[in-house]
């Protein structure tokens, strides 16, 4: 099965967006931002110990490739990331040979239920307006293959739209707090194999702490 993107809208999707504009902007400073989060680096070691060889995976919101498109590849695993922001691919593609990246919103993959061994979804539906980010979580289980999993990490809270100074940047930020995430994760056919809430410092002088919420999941075998 060979995913393919639906017509973007440009007011709302793809390299027109105000999260593509955002993530241009901050370009490689987001890697250096984060790169020694200990809970990415702890799910990237589940999915790596879980999976199978050679196996399927979807990085949604793949930022420079590093550290998740990497680790990935270096297991051996097939990597497609996707990503609404043209400077993030471009340094994913020169950062990481071995996966593939293209510039796709992610509400513009169409026709890949059960066509993925895996999930990445680090961080990447926070500037979707309410009902996108929903709906993208009901896709999450849509897409994996029966026992696929499921490497998914946000900021829990319940915000809707709200302005805030990130990376020395305006961004408007949406999410559910962490009950509702794990029921909506669970609504879309997730097993919760593990879910944690930590406290994380970017390094960059604008930057505060942050809350992040991290889960593991697995679909179900059966249906």
């Amino acid at each position: 099965m060979s995913p393919e993107p639906a017509s973007h809208s440009p007011l709302a999707h793809g390299p027109e967006s105000p999260a593509a504009a955002l993530f241009d902007a901050v370009g490689a400073d987001y890697e250096t931002a984060f790169a020694d989060l200990p809970e990415q680096q702890a799910a990237l070691d589940w999915l790596i110990a879980e999976l199978g060889p050679g196996s399927k995976v979807l990085d949604i919101g793949s930022g420079t490739g590093r550290p998740t498109a990497e680790r990935l590849v270096a297991a051996g695993h097939r990597v497609t990331g996707i990503d609404v922001s043209a400077t993030m691919v471009e340094l994913a593609r020169e950062r990481v040979a071995g996966a593939t990246f293209e510039q796709l919103d992610a509400r513009d993959l169409v026709d890949d239920d059960g066509a993925w061994d895996a999930v990445c979804a680090f961080f990447p539906f926070l500037q979707l307006p309410r009902a996108d980010l929903d709906a993208q979580l009901d896709r999450l289980g849509a897409r994996l293959a029966p026992g696929g999993l499921l490497a998914f990490a946000t900021v829990p809270a319940e915000a809707d739209g709200v302005e805030i100074a990130w990376l020395g940047h305006r961004a408007r930020v949406t999410s559910h707090g962490t009950e509702e995430l794990l029921v909506r994760l669970r609504a879309a056919g997730l097993e919760i194999v593990h879910h944690g809430i930590s406290v994380f410092q970017p390094n960059h002088p604008t930057a505060g702490p942050e809350e992040q919420l991290f889960v593991h999941a697995r679909k179900s075998t059966i249906g």
